[in-house]
């Protein structure tokens, strides 16, 4: 363990014998951090947080603090992240809260760059990319492989779905379905297509991208006189055997804030 002279690591805290622990950073008495973590200078880790093995935790960052929530009476929730994520400086991540089933989850390999904001209760899949200044409202699910650009702002109980790529300085204010691209600001937020790329880059076989192209053109791009249940239906009956269609199919039916459909051409 190489812990900094001037680093205050509360004795009560876990911390791995391979963890590394930057000049003035602060470890609470409740954390406890995994092999090979890495944290660096001026970083504060504390409440209930739980750190997996082969992290990078950058200078100024603060994870594990209370939630910003007027109805938080200090209640022992808990933050959880897990193995190889790089979250960069000045990056603020905060504990659950009791109303919202008590932790904040942060999953594997996710990138999230600086001045980054996950508030309580929020849930990043693996492999996900917050890019500069990216702030996710409470209760906040983001899905696996998604790519939030600058400045982007959700607001709580969204969803961000699965290999989406959302555009810098957007707004989110509805679920954001699987697989697309969209850009824009509340009532002007759009969906340029299907992110193929991405999802080639992300090891996607080239039948699946194409399976969702047609599906997507099935409930995005049919006659308005089409209601969206149809669209679903029909999306179903023709991809029977594709899992990534279903869970287009199930992104829709599980929302309950509503879906962003609207595309660039509509």
């Amino acid at each position: 363990m190489t812990i900094h002279a001037t680093a205050v690591v509360d004795p009560q805290a876990e911390v791995h014998e391979t963890v590394s622990v930057g000049a003035y950073s602060v470890v609470g008495p409740d954390v406890s951090i995994g092999p090979n973590t890495v944290i660096d200078a001026h970083a504060v880790i504390s409440g209930y947080t739980r750190i997996g093995a082969g992290n990078h935790i950058g200078s100024f960052s603060s994870l594990g603090t209370p939630p910003q929530d007027s109805h938080y009476q200090d209640e022992p929730t808990e933050l959880i992240i897990g193995d190889g994520n790089r979250i960069r400086e000045y990056v603020s991540i905060h504990r659950g809260t009791a109303s919202g089933g008590g932790r904040t989850v942060i999953g594997n390999n996710n990138m999230l760059m600086a001045y980054c904001h996950v508030a309580h209760d929020c849930v990043l899949h693996d492999h996900v990319i917050m890019s500069n200044v990216a702030t996710l409202g409470g209760h906040v699910e983001v899905g696996s492989y998604a790519n939030l650009g600058g400045l982007v702002a959700v607001h709580q109980f969204c969803r961000i779905g699965a290999y989406t790529y959302v555009g810098g300085m957007s707004g989110i204010s509805l679920d954001v379905p699987p697989y697309v691209i969209l850009t824009g600001t509340r009532n002007r937020m759009r969906i340029a297509g299907v992110n193929k790329i991405g999802m080639r880059r992300n090891g996607m076989a080239r039948e699946a991208i194409n399976n969702i192209d047609s599906a997507f053109r099935i409930i995005f791009r049919s006659s308005p006189q089409v209601l969206v249940k149809e669209a679903l239906a029909q999306a179903t009956h023709e991809f029977p055997d594709s899992k990534e269609v279903r869970v287009l199919v199930d992104f829709f039916r599980e929302s309950k804030r509503g879906v962003v459909k609207r595309t660039e051409d509509s």
